[in-house]
Formats: C-alpha cells, sequence, structure tokens
C-alpha cells in the first residue's frame, strides 16, 4: 500500500522532498486534554499502553489534532525491561521506579532474552490497529529504547540526573553490564522486528541518556550495542536519536542508519560539516521555546529550518514535548515547518 503523504519516509531516505516533514517527540499523551481524559478513566500510564485498542487511540490523536506527517506508537522504552521479568511502575509527578534493579551477575541470570510475542504482544496488536485505522494517510513510526539507556534503568532503579550507579556499575564490573547489554540488544532486535512485520513504516531508536556518559563509556558501553541494532534491522529507515553526544557525530555517521537525531544543543551547519550529507537529520527545536509567542517561535522555526536546509531535514524538536506545553505554541511550530518557504543560499 503507497502512502499518501510519504514525506517523512523520503526525507529519511533522501528522496526530493517538496517540504520538510514535520513530527514531534512525545507528540502522542500527555499534552493532549482527550488524552489526559482518556488516561484517568484507564487509571494509569500502563494501563494504557498495555491495552492495544486506547494505545491506538492515543497514537491517532495527535494526527487528527495536529495534523503532523507522521504517527508514532504509543508505548514506552520500558515495555522490554519489564518483559525480560525486570517490572516498572510510572509513579505519578515521581516518574519511573523498578522496586527491584540489576546489581549482580546472579541479578542478570534472572532474566531473560524477549524472543517470543508473549510480554509485548500488546504493542504489536495496537500497531496493527493503528496501521488500520491510518490506511494509507501517512506513515506509523514504531521505537525502541537504546540499550544503554535500558540498563540505566534497570540499575539505577528510577530517574537520575547523573545515572551515578548505572555509571559505577560500568566501572566495577564491565563484564557484567556488557552482559546485561547484550541481553537488552538481543531483545530489542526482537522487539523492533516484530513491530515491522506488523507494519510500522520506520523505527526511532532513543539513547536518551547518552550525555551523561563520558565520551570513553559511550564508546564502549553505548555505541556498539546500536550499531548492533542498526545493522540487524534493514527492513525499513531508522533514526539514531543518541541525546547529549555531540563529540560522536562522526561515529554516529559510521553507523548503518538513514537519519540521525540532534538534541536542541548541536549545530545543525556544525554537524553537517562534520558529517557530510550522505544522512539526513532530525531536530532540533528546544522544546521550551514552544513556551513563547507566536511571533517568536513562528522566527525560531523559521531559523531551524533554513539551518538544516530544504531536503535531508525531518523537523522536530530536540527532545520530548513537556507535558504543559501549550498546544497554541505546538500548532504554530507545526504550521510554520508546514507554510515555510526557504531562502535560497
Amino acid at each position: 500500500m503507497k502512502i499518501k503523504n510519504d514525506l517523512l519516509l523520503r526525507a529519511a531516505t533522501g528522496v526530493v522532498i517538496e517540504r520538510v516533514p514535520v513530527w514531534m517527540m512525545r507528540q502522542a499523551g500527555r499534552i493532549l486534554p482527550q488524552y489526559r481524559a482518556l488516561r484517568a478513566k484507564a487509571g494509569s500510564f500502563k494501563n494504557v499502553v498495555k491495552d492495544p485498542s486506547l494505545a491506538c487511540e492515543v497514537t491517532l490523536q495527535p494526527v487528527d489534532e495536529l495534523g503532523v506527517d507522521a504517527a508514532i506508537i504509543f508505548s514506552d522504552i520500558l515495555v522490554i525491561s519489564e518483559a525480560m521479568n525486570l517490572n516498572y511502575e510510572i509513579i505519578e509527578k515521581k516518574g519511573v521506579f523498578f522496586e527491584e534493579t540489576v546489581a549482580t551477575k546472579k541479578d542478570v541470570e534472572q532474566l531473560k532474552v524477549v524472543n517470543d510475542l508473549e510480554e509485548i504482544g500488546y504493542t504489536i496488536e495496537a500497531i496493527k490497529l493503528v496501521k488500520q485505522e491510518l490506511g494509507d494517510k501517512i506513515p506509523l513510526i514504531g521505537f525502541a529504547g537504546c540499550p544503554w539507556t535500558l540498563f540505566a534503568y534497570m540499575t539505577e532503579g528510577k530517574g537520575s540526573k547523573t545515572f551515578a550507579k548505572a555509571r559505577t556499575m560500568l566501572y566495577q564490573t564491565p563484564e557484567v553490564a556488557h552482559e546485561l547489554l547484550a541481553m537488552i540488544t538481543q531483545s530489542t532486535i526482537f522487539y523492533l522486528k516484530e513491530q515491522i512485520k506488523a507494519g510500522v513504516d520506520i523505527v526511532q531508536i532513543f539513547d536518551s541518556h547518552a550525555g551523561i556518559l563520558s565520551p570513553a563509556l559511550f564508546h564502549t558501553f553505548a555505541l556498539p550495542y546500536i550499531r548492533e541494532i542498526c545493522e540487524a534491522i534493514t527492513e525499513v529507515p531508522i533514526i539514531v536519536f543518541a541525546k547529549g553526544v555531540g563529540y560522536a557525530m562522526e561515529e554516529l555517521n559510521s553507523l548503518p542508519c538513514q537519519v540521525l537525531g540532534l538534541d536542541w544543543t548541536m549545530s545543525p551547519q556544525l554537524v553537517r560539516n562534520q558529517i557530510g550529507m550522505e544522512k539526513s537529520l532530525q531536530g532540533n527545536l528546544d522544546p521550551c521555546l514552544l513556551y513563547a509567542n507566536p511571533a517568536y517561535i513562528q522566527k525560531a522555526t523559521a531559523s531551524m529550518l533554513n539551518a538544516f536546509g530544504h531536503q535531508k531535514h525531518i523537523a522536530n524538536l530536540g527532545h520530548g514535548l513537556e507535558p504543559t506545553t501549550p498546544l497554541d505554541g505546538i500548532k504554530c511550530f507545526i504550521d510554520t515547518v508546514k507554510a515555510y518557504e526557504y531562502v535560497a543560499s
């Protein structure tokens, strides 16, 4: 089935586009009042994630409300940790919490590599429902967390500014760390391949906490596992978003992926100078800028678009939407991208 609005897929693979496509990380969820009402009725975030019909509804909400050029399946990166036998909770106003964490080789041995649909089937069913509802309108993005970011949560037990416990494990018991990272990697590859079989058109892998690693740790405990995932996923284009690692753009450019996501601290011009034009880029407006007045949002969005250039760019934020982001600011951003006319160089 040919997708009518395939701007995202063409931009990702370097095919000429008439305008830049736009979507936003965390577009499916908390910023929309209809999502908040649905979640309140469902009782919890995880109840929505684990109900395919509800996850489908939430995935489609921003498509109808905001007019984005792609849908992204409503789920959570931590479904893989739970499928591996390590349960997590999302506590209101506090965030991620693991009652049990991984600290030793014995703890790792209690986990399993995900290789069947029993523990992740709800997301796969949600994808199938979304594809039916979307028809041939726009692409559907699948996603997963990168191994290091999952490792950080599974060993720290909660969100953290520094993930000191997780980083300490890399120094004290590196062999155990590699064993856990390898298990997460294999589970993630299986999960993404099942998402692709169910119908997603492109996938994004998030290394949200890559930036807390030193360059040496990133190159040892994060990048090799990202590469392994990219080498295994050949069916659809891949977006790699590793936040906070501007120092590693040349290494990220060597990955067998089609798109690199930039956070808001990275200069599109500097990245292009570093890596050339082979890969497409995604990003990178500061999410907090959407709290500004419309004129400022329009000006900043136009500046961002011109910095990336008309081709091989997917407009997005430099990270996920904040929960209280005003809808007017979000719509202003999307409308500005859609209407923008590039200044000739």
